[in-house]
């Protein structure tokens, strides 16, 4: 992977995959999502010291982390200059699940669990009444007072992408330019997935690897999952953020007014 291919939004950072900034993108209404305010990430705790001068001249007010309690506590959150540091799991149902490295889970077996329909399902399940994605929209509603913000995850990827998706289909982004945001950790992840796949190439076979390879790769379903669901318990998103959220026409617009130029 050459610098000339990776996109201007990634941050040039040692310690840290996909850390990107969310801004430059078009809206529909012809505006711009401001650069410098909304930032998506994979887990934050290699940063270097040279990574934290550059993240601190960013001014982050929060670092919000979606990642389980065994994550988190295994790669905690490094303290980002004055940053107030928020993690609530995006997928509740792991929270207290034992903390494993990916080397433990081919190891043992639990790579078997890796399917199109697992992380479809969990696409599906993840807008929807999710206390984690309730807290940073909250935080998006006064974006004066909590902007700049990094979102992340652990490869800032599933859950932090639906994140994304739902801050700029918000700030009125259109869902193609939301979706090319998603696959684009296809590219600035290619490093760390082939460390990935070469590390589980010990303990799979060939067969084995080609099928966790095509499962973990970014695809159009699985965020169509997400997209799918809130359409299907709300049949709108303005109505999704309504009652979701308690984002409505007029708080929108203050969000939009503030972010975008």
């Amino acid at each position: 992977m050459t610098n000339q291919v990776m996109p201007a939004s990634l941050l040039p950072l040692e310690g840290a995959f996909n850390f990107r900034d969310m801004g430059s993108y078009r809206t529909t209404d012809g505006r711009t999502v401001k650069q410098g305010l909304l930032f998506r990430a994979a887990e934050l705790t290699g940063l270097t010291p040279e990574d934290h001068r550059l993240l601190e001249g960013l001014n982050l007010k929060h670092v919000f982390d979606y990642r389980n309690r065994g994550e988190a506590e295994q790669k905690p959150d490094p303290q980002i200059g004055q940053a107030v540091n928020i993690r609530i799991p995006a997928n509740t149902a792991a929270e207290d699940a034992p903390s494993l490295d990916l080397e433990q889970v081919f190891a043992s077996g639990l790579h078997k669990q890796f399917s199109k329909n697992m992380l479809g399902d969990l696409y599906a399940a993840l807008p929807i009444r999710n206390a984690s994605y309730k807290k940073l929209m909250e935080l998006l509603k006064n974006p004066e007072a909590n902007l700049p913000l990094v979102q992340h995850c652990a490869g800032g990827r599933d859950r932090t992408g639906v994140g994304s998706m739902l801050i700029l289909l918000t700030l009125g982004v259109p869902y193609e330019t939301v979706l090319e945001d998603y696959l684009l950790s296809n590219v600035t992840l290619e490093k760390f997935h082939r460390q990935m796949f070469d590390m589980a190439a010990q303990y799979v076979s060939t067969e084995e690897l080609k099928e966790v390879e095509e499962a973990m790769k970014l695809q159009e379903i699985y965020l169509k999952a997400t997209m799918d669901s809130i359409i299907t318990e709300y049949g709108t998103f303005d109505r999704y953020l309504q009652e979701e959220f308690g984002i409505d026409e007029a708080v929108k617009q203050q969000i939009r007014d503030y972010c975008l130029e």
